[in-house]
């Protein structure tokens, strides 16, 4: 069980559906608030009344989970999972829903479905790629230079960080590492 508890899949899952629950609440709350404006008797139907303490429960919970998530895993790992299971849950609630695609031509399917996978792409080149420095005065030296191995710094882990490149073997500092 607490191997279990250790896989961050598991806390961004929880996240990402009772997310879902607070969007699809919003949504509703939103539905309402433009019945009040329209001098409709919201307040006394008691699915607004619902949908504020759907919202309210929903958003607690997801804050506490995400922050427990934050708490046992890196954040350069939890945000990118986290912003593309809510996202691609949230799309599934409101297909189930609201039914919004059911009015939305193939064209408009396509291309919502193809944005989509834009941003996730997009999401993991960013995060990919976060620990390279190339910019365009440097791109020259990078691009002859494209055998070696970019470094990657995880500052989670690392308590003292020394520069090792002008350092002879044996004069070696020690460096302490955390590992959570």
């Amino acid at each position: 069980m607490l191997s279990l508890l250790r896989n961050i899949l598991i806390y961004l899952t929880i996240c990402s559906v009772i997310g879902a629950f607070s969007v699809s609440s919003v949504k509703g709350l939103g539905i309402a608030i433009k019945g009040f404006f329209d001098d409709q008797p919201v307040l006394q139907n008691p699915l607004t009344w619902i949908l504020i303490l759907t919202l309210v429960a929903s958003v607690t919970t997801q804050i506490n989970y995400l922050n427990k998530a934050l708490d046992i895993f890196n954040t350069s790992l939890v945000f990118p999972i986290y912003y593309v299971l809510f996202t691609t849950i949230v799309i599934t609630t409101s297909i189930i829903l609201f039914k919004e695609w059911v009015a939305m031509s193939v064209v408009d399917i396509i291309g919502t479905v193809c944005g989509f996978l834009t941003i996730i792409l997009g999401v993991f080149l960013l995060h990919a790629f976060k620990d390279m420095d190339i910019n365009l005065g440097n791109l020259p030296h990078v691009l002859q230079n494209s055998d070696q191995a970019p470094t990657i710094k995880d500052d989670k882990n690392i308590l003292i960080e020394v520069d090792n490149a002008g350092m002879i073997a044996d004069d070696k500092p020690k460096v302490f590492m955390i590992y959570s």
